[in-house]
């Protein structure tokens, strides 16, 4: 049967999850900060505000523009146990989302600022 399907579609639902998976944990490492996103989600509007209000760089993946986008959102659940956007990433670290990145930005996280993490992160 995945014989049939490879032939079809090209690669296996594994393969595809596998490539979707590398693909996400690679930008996750190359950028200081990671922001998974879709271009009408206000709250990934906001979180991307903050972060240009900071004048951050962050490297911010629309997944409802790219092709593979879909898988993407799985790759991170399976990854990172959240499907939802936006999906943040400082310094390789998983913060959460929109309500997760503000309570970082009120409180800090493991002892650091937000402002902390991001100097750490070479973000600033």
């Amino acid at each position: 049967m995945s014989f049939i399907f490879r032939r079809l579609f090209g690669s296996t639902p594994t393969a595809t999850m596998d490539a979707a998976k590398v693909k996400a944990q690679q930008l996750i490492d190359d950028n200081a900060v990671m922001v998974f996103s879709k271009s009408y989600c206000p709250y990934c509007n906001k979180a991307k505000g903050l972060f240009s209000s900071l004048d951050v760089e962050y490297k911010a993946i629309e997944l409802d523009q790219v092709d593979d986008g879909s898988q993407i959102q799985d790759a991170l659940y399976e990854l990172y146990n959240q499907r939802t956007v936006p999906n943040i990433f400082i310094g390789g670290a998983h913060i959460g989302g929109s309500s997760d990145l503000d309570k970082v930005d009120k409180n800090g996280k493991d002892g650091k600022s937000l402002q902390e993490l991001l100097k750490a992160a070479n973000a600033l």
